[in-house]
């Protein structure tokens, strides 16, 4: 048998036994020891696709740049966001802007592309607004705003009233298609995900609020015992 100092023994894979203590049944491999080792990589992280791409900037929104800093007053308000020491903003000289990483960091990069979607919704948010548009699906649902509440009836013992957030504006069609609407995106998305919250859409009848693109899956009801 070969010295146990220069080589590695393993046991093989042909033991008789399940016990690595017994000697009866196993045999030992014999590897060189310069033979066993450790590969080391390194793993490049590639650049964000959404991160790298320009933000265009309309001719009615005015942008301030501040180091980590960017602000944008625009026809339909004003918003800001601050950067991270990881990233920085750059105006170029065709007028668009580019985020760029400062650092070749895991949270640079997981926070490229997020940044420059930010950016980019506080731009357009200013220009153009963003809307969100909810259904009411269920017998005797219905929905209308009265002062700057929006008030609905979703089957409760009750009426629900909401106060509408100070820079939305909430418009009901037909009593039961609301449509929030506002140049905050985040504020939006929030507001509509709080109506939706007191009835979600059930997935047998399909009963409740939903967005209007969005799909429910439908669930089969239980069928009576056959006879």
């Amino acid at each position: 048998m070969a010295s146990l100092s220069p080589s590695l023994h393993l046991p093989c894979s042909n033991s008789r036994t399940g016990f690595l203590g017994k000697t009866r049944g196993i045999r030992p491999c014999v590897f060189p020891a310069g033979r066993v080792g450790f590969v080391r990589t390194v793993v490049e992280c590639k650049e964000s696709r959404i991160g790298k791409q320009p933000i265009e900037v309309p001719s009615n929104v005015t942008l301030t740049l501040e180091e980590q800093f960017v602000k944008a007053k625009g026809p339909l308000g004003e918003l800001s966001l601050s950067f991270p020491g990881d990233l920085k903003i750059v105006k170029e000289e065709s007028g668009n802007l580019r985020v760029y990483k400062t650092a070749e960091t895991k949270r640079a990069n997981q926070m490229h592309g997020l940044f420059r979607t930010l950016t980019d919704n506080i731009i357009v948010g200013v220009s153009k607004g963003f809307d969100k548009k909810l259904q009411l699906v269920g017998v005797g649902y219905r929905a209308a705003v009265e002062g700057n509440d929006l008030v609905m009836n979703l089957g409760f013992s009750h009426p629900v009233r909401m106060a509408i957030p100070e820079g939305l504006a909430v418009k009901v069609e037909e009593n039961t298609r609301i449509i929030v609407s506002g140049y905050d995106k985040s504020a939006i998305g929030q507001f509509a995900a709080t109506i939706k919250k007191w009835r979600p859409p059930e997935p047998y009848k399909g009963k409740g609020i939903r967005y209007m693109d969005e799909v429910v899956r439908r669930k089969e009801g239980k069928a009576g015992k056959k006879k």
